[in-house]
């Protein structure tokens, strides 16, 4: 079993997310931030892309950059 406060440090370690959307003219394009998991990566693209914030079903694909 874990103990504590390595599952406390594991739940706020932060690693690098790739957002990959489609542009209106279908183009693919990139962001990456850096989050606990892919969802909190999804919620950043939202927050910080004005685009994917109008057009969230527009994202194709969310990578995890680091191995865990």
């Amino acid at each position: 079993m874990v103990e504590k406060s390595k599952r406390i440090e594991l739940m706020t370690v932060r690693r690098p997310y790739t957002v990959r959307y489609r542009a209106p003219d279908n183009t693919t394009h990139e962001g990456c931030f850096y989050a606990t998991d892919a969802f909190q990566a999804r919620l950043l693209a939202i927050e910080f892309n004005n685009y994917i914030k109008d057009h969230p079903n527009r994202i194709v694909k969310i990578v995890s950059e680091s191995p865990r």
